[in-house]
């Protein structure tokens, strides 16, 4: 029975030691994943180096690997803000960023890994108050290209000092006063009325004009075919009232008596 205790706690003993070593050699290593920088960190100081994608050595307890990521990243951002007439503006904004691999570990020492919120989400609440100020609530709807490429270089000029690159800046959504967005909507239904008042107009002046020139089609028709008709009807008369001589006397009295067969 003892011999079988003493095996038991060997075992325990053996597999204790072998999950140490395991979690100590696995400990000495760190994979660093492409898209990612492995700052390594020595008593909690940076060592001024980046290391490299794949597996790298470290000193267990002594160092650490910390990850940061350099893949183009997504934050959405609904922010309030003034327009230049003084209209209230709540945007919904998509802004795509990087860390620059140089400065990762500067980013790192500065800021920390928290640079979403503490660097670049003030950043962009400061920026487009400071861009939609320049803008009045009407040219912020029409114009919204324009605003967006304000805004990614006000920002781009606040964040690239701590490595932090701004890919595309994009706003998705404009929300105004409900006072303000039935006014637009009533100045648009207004302004597509006059849109379609104009559209008749110019419809009503062409067809008049078609109208005339078939007017004066159908008079210059009707003038060559009185015309025309006058002259039939002046041979038709004249046949009708000729006997089938010809006039015996000539001159003034053959004249007359020609008119006399017409009448």
């Amino acid at each position: 029975m003892k011999n079988i205790l003493f095996n038991h706690k060997k075992n325990v003993i053996f597999a204790v030691i072998v999950l140490l070593a395991f979690l100590f050699i696995t400990s000495c290593f760190c994979i660093v994943e492409s898209g990612e920088v492995g700052i390594r960190i020595r008593f909690g100081r940076v060592v001024n180096h980046t290391t490299a994608e794949g597996i790298n050595l470290k000193v267990p307890v002594i160092e650490k690997i910390e990850k940061m990521n350099v893949r183009v990243q997504k934050t959405e951002v609904n922010t309030d803000s003034s327009s230049k007439d003084l209209q209230d503006v709540n945007m919904s904004l998509v802004v795509n960023y990087r860390i620059d691999k140089k400065q990762a570990v500067s980013l790192y020492e500065t800021v920390g890994k928290g640079y979403e919120q503490v660097v670049l989400e003030p950043a962009i609440e400061e920026g487009i108050k400071a861009v939609t100020s320049q803008y009045t609530a009407e040219e912020l709807i029409t114009l919204r290209s324009e605003v967006s490429e304000k805004c990614k270089k006000e920002l781009d000029k606040k964040v690239s000092k701590y490595g932090i690159l701004i890919n595309d800046f994009n706003i998705t959504n404009f929300r105004f006063s409900e006072e303000f967005s039935k006014a637009i909507e009533e100045k648009q239904v207004a302004e597509q009325k006059v849109l379609t008042a104009k559209q008749e107009l110019e419809k009503e002046k062409v067809e008049a004009e078609k109208k005339i020139v078939k007017a004066e089609a159908e008079k210059q028709a009707n003038e060559l075919k009185e015309h025309s008709l006058t002259d039939n009807i002046i041979r038709e008369k004249f046949i009708e009232k000729w006997n089938g001589e010809l006039p015996k006397v000539t001159g003034v009295d053959s004249i007359m008596s020609m008119d006399s067969l017409l009448k």
